[in-house]
Order: structure tokens, then sequence, then C-alpha cells
């Protein structure tokens, strides 16, 4: 069973540009993507504690980039790619790609 709190509209883009340059959040949103589903929030984070990985999801969710829903009770972030592409045509896929190449180096 899924269930999503509410969720935020997407941001004007100087928003989602200063949520996404954050190194942190970009890498969420980096495998977020390439994952092409939700995430459990856990999975998303290793060199930081929990209560930063909160903040930064929080910050990902106000700027519209991405919604947490619960799955069988456990907590997972989910990419709101579509509607970002709607307000924001070509921007997230622009960065996911341009930091899948940097992930490469």
């Amino acid at each position: 069973m899924i269930q999503a709190e509410e969720i935020s509209p997407v941001a004007p883009v100087s928003v989602v540009l200063g949520a996404l340059q954050d190194p942190v959040r970009l890498e969420m949103v980096r495998r977020l993507s390439n994952r092409g589903g939700p995430m459990r929030c856990g999975a998303l984070y290793e060199a930081i504690n929990k209560s930063t990985a909160t903040h930064h999801f929080k910050i990902l969710r106000e700027a519209g980039v991405a919604e947490r829903v619960v799955i069988d009770g456990q907590p997972h972030l989910r990419l709101r790619a579509a509607e970002v592409e709607t307000a924001l045509p070509g921007l997230l896929g622009s960065v996911v790609e341009a930091a899948n190449r940097a992930h490469q180096d």
C-alpha cells in the first residue's frame, strides 16, 4: 500500500536550482532518477546522519522535486520528474545527465 503526503507545487527555477546545487541532494536526485521509482529513504544516503538527511529531504520536497511516500509502512522518496518537466522543461534531465557524467569520472 502506498500513501503520499501533501505535495508542494514545483517551485520557481531559482528555488529548484538552489535545492539541486547541494552535492548531497544532487546525489539523492541522481539516484532517484536512475532508479526510476521510489527509494527507501535510508538507501539515499551513507556519509551523513539521519537528521541531516531529513533536512535534505525536506528541501527537495519544498522545492517540489521529490515527495515522501510510505510503502508497506516504510518511508520512501519519489522523484517528481514529470511534474518538474512540465514546470521547468528539460531542467531535471539535464542536471541528472551532468551528474551521471560527473559520477563516472
